[in-house]
């Protein structure tokens, strides 16, 4: 019998989760995802070999994807895994979303977290496997009923086929395949035998996304459900001293007033009804410490603490000496300020509270954390709430943020219905948890012969997940701080890089590659600088300190090539940057002109290592969406404080890159058979360093601040 999911407890979830290790369970739905439908002419059954997959007794099977799909793929290219090994077509395969679970904590990071492009890194192996188990359990299901050794059966989408030509569809074998004892050693396919992976695949999520089926969290409708708009400090920290809503209580279509733990929420039979009411609202805020914030102190704040000696990250050799020592010392400040994720989708959560339970729809990252956080809102235990977990309207890492559930949920108890929170876009801009602002300095030594024998990176800047998880970085420092520094790749025998944290005061977050994009900014436009003061071309002075890195090598010198990097086209200018991150070995070249003193990006060019590759056109896209993520922040992003009230309130006063701004984008994936590499966010960080380096190309003029509005470029 098919179990309602209301019908679940914890504890049933987790048993069925560990199946693999001990026995196919047969009739149990996963909580928090609908059943499949019922078979015509009798009731559906289904098998569960894992927490990843269902089989039912009607040919049906439904992967439940373990990652949030805000854009990125994942949506196709894990269920792409999965169907690899089950040996299945993709479009037979309904993906559904995974409730919460601790079946699915995100192996390189811990928890059940969708971030730091690991998606198909930590599917890669335990997805394959999950589908292989399956296969295997389903295919010795079938050969014990015809009486054969299962080695020599095989899958054909779906159908099992014996040697002798006879033929089972998954379905029919399901429960018998629930009665075996998964195998404890599960042989994967290599790469030359795959079918899907490494193949360009159509995304399962497009049909729905063109014929509006597709439910995101600003979709979600509930019977009786009410809306509410929230009214929040104006100034980064505030709170209420006092209000009156007998205005807005007057209002059509107002349900109640409610006092929250972020604001005051207003709740109407409309959204557009509590938006306005919420206007209505008297409310007497208390600015809190941040009252007198401003850009100014932020930047001073951060230059003092640079002052001190930060935590060492990395120390190879003796730095001190070597530039003691030093034939030349080459030495730059670098500066970036806050940024906003600017999702296109507004925060928002559905939720309904009840006396058996709460439910909460929601677009997050952070399915677990969000789990929790809705039942402290609501004062229940979390085995209690239930997350569906709808399609992300973009993520870049604002979705870990669970500061939009709380007052959903407070506001759904007061008023005992589904009420559906929206943030409007002014509320999602001045209300963000900002990618962190950085003074940082960098300092290059040479010997008498010209070579590079010593760098130094200083960072001040303030620490995520200090904020995420207090005391965390105490014993051994916070390395999402220093990534794309700490790994500087270079051939250089004295390297150190320290970092000072400095707190300002408001909530910091991750933005789209953390801090690779603040530190690859410095560490690679420096790298120009210090080839420059060589006289040296950058691409000559970088490949001879490269010399050992081979993967580095490979992707510049594509890019090299693909770009005739050096020689532009008339009126244009070139500038290169390299990193490596989340596994991923990238080169960029930027190629731009100038006209009445402003850049205009109007190439770039963009080699790759990722390692395996899952669907190549998803690579291509993520490559291409984080090349515009990072020119909008290069060109126009920025986050300005004044009195602790941010002044960026829309699209019209924080920019982001319209279609005739975008430059035409070239792609070059590299085969690899290493291990696969994160795409979803790497491209993003090379961008700044490129165009700043073909910017003093062209001008003469080194850029240390961004972003480029701050500049007239002569």
């Amino acid at each position: 019998m098919a179990a309602d999911t209301a019908d679940i407890s914890r504890r049933d979830f987790l048993k069925s989760s560990a199946a693999v290790s001990g026995g196919l369970l047969i009739a149990i739905a996963l909580p928090g995802c609908k059943p499949a439908a019922m078979a015509t002419g009798g009731e559906t059954r289904y098998a569960t070999p894992n927490a990843w997959l269902r089989i039912g007794t009607d040919d049906s099977i439904t992967f439940y994807c373990d990652k949030s799909e805000m854009g990125q793929g994942v949506y196709t290219s894990l269920t792409m895994l999965v169907a690899e090994e089950l040996g299945v077509g993709l479009a037979r395969i309904d993906t559904q979303f995974a409730p919460p679970g601790d079946a699915y904590i995100n192996t390189l990071i811990g928890g059940q977290i969708t971030g730091g492009s690991t998606s198909v890194r930590d599917g890669w192996d335990k997805l394959r496997k999950a589908g292989a188990t399956a296969r295997t359990l389903l295919v010795t299901a079938a050969a014990n009923q015809w009486g054969v050794d299962a080695r020599n059966c095989r899958v054909e989408d779906g159908v099992i086929v014996s040697p002798h030509l006879d033929k089972l569809k998954f379905g029919e074998v399901a429960e018998a395949a629930a009665k075996l004892t998964p195998p404890k050693d599960i042989a994967l396919k290599p790469p030359a035998q795959f079918t899907l992976v490494g193949k360009a695949q159509k995304r399962k999520d497009t049909p729905s996304k063109v014929d509006g089926t597709c439910v995101y969290g600003i979709d979600v409708r509930l019977p009786g459900m009410l809306y509410a708009a929230l009214a929040q400090p104006p100034v980064l920290g505030g709170s209420v001293k006092t209000f009156n809503g007998e205005k807005a209580l007057a209002m059509p279509g107002v349900v109640a007033v409610v006092p929250t733990s972020s604001g005051i929420a207003v709740v109407a039979d409309s959204w557009w009804r509590a938006r306005k009411a919420r206007d209505a609202v008297t409310i007497e805020w208390d600015g809190g410490p941040n009252a007198a914030l401003n850009d100014a102190k932020i930047s001073q704040t951060l230059r003092k603490a640079s002052a001190d000696a930060g935590r060492i990250m990395r120390s190879d050799g003796d730095v001190a000496s070597a530039i003691k020592g030093a034939a030349k010392v080459v030495k730059a400040d670098y500066e970036l300020p806050l940024l906003a994720h600017a999702t296109l989708e507004p925060q928002n959560c559905t939720a309904d509270v009840r006396a058996d339970g709460v439910d909460i729809h929601v677009p997050t990252q952070v399915q677990q954390i969000a789990q929790a956080t809705a039942a402290k809102a609501a004062g229940v235990d979390v085995s209690k709430v239930k997350v569906h977990t709808t399609f992300l309207g973009g993520g870049f890492g604002r979705r870990l943020e669970v500061d939009f559930i709380p007052a959903a949920v407070e506001a759904s108890k007061a008023v005992k219905k589904p009420v559906k929170l929206v943030w409007t876009r002014e509320d999602d801009m001045t209300h963000d948890a900002y990618r962190p602002p950085a003074f940082d300095q960098v300092t290059g030594a040479f010997d008498d012969q010209g070579k590079l024998i010593a760098w130094k990176l200083h960072l001040t800047s303030c620490s995520i997940t200090e904020r995420f998880f207090p005391g965390s970085t105490e014993k051994n420092g916070d390395p999402f701080t220093v990534e794309a520094a700490a790994n500087y790749p270079y051939d250089v025998p004295n390297v150190q890089v320290d970092f000072k944290r400095q707190e300002i005061g408001i909530n910091v977050g991750f933005w789209r590659s953390v801090s690779h994009a603040l530190n690859c900014f410095v560490a690679e436009s420096f790298m120009d600088e210090l080839a420059v003061s060589q006289k040296k071309d950058s691409l000559t002075f970088r490949r001879a300190l490269l010399a050992k890195q081979p993967r580095y090598l490979r992707v510049l010198d594509l890019v090299a090539k693909e770009s005739r990097f050096g020689y532009p086209p008339k009126g244009r200018f070139h500038g290169l940057a390299v990193m490596e991150g989340y596994g991923t070995y990238m080169a960029q070249v930027a190629e731009i002109s100038m006209a009445d003193g402003k850049t205009q990006v109007n190439r770039v060019f963009c080699a790759l290592d990722c390692g395996m590759q899952v669907n190549p056109d998803t690579i291509v896209a993520q490559v291409e969406s984080s090349v515009i993520f990072g020119l909008s922040a290069l060109m126009w992003g920025e986050i300005n404080i004044q009195g602790g009230r941010v002044q960026q309130s829309n699209f019209d006063s924080y920019r982001v890159a319209r279609m005739n701004e975008a430059p035409r984008i070239d792609v070059y994936v590299l085969d690899s058979q290493e291990a696969p590499g994160g795409v979803g966010e790497p491209a993003t960080a090379l961008v700044a360093p490129a165009v700043c380096n073909a910017i003093y190309t062209a001008t003469g003029r080194r850029l240390r601040s961004l972003p480029l509005t701050r500049y007239k470029l002569a």
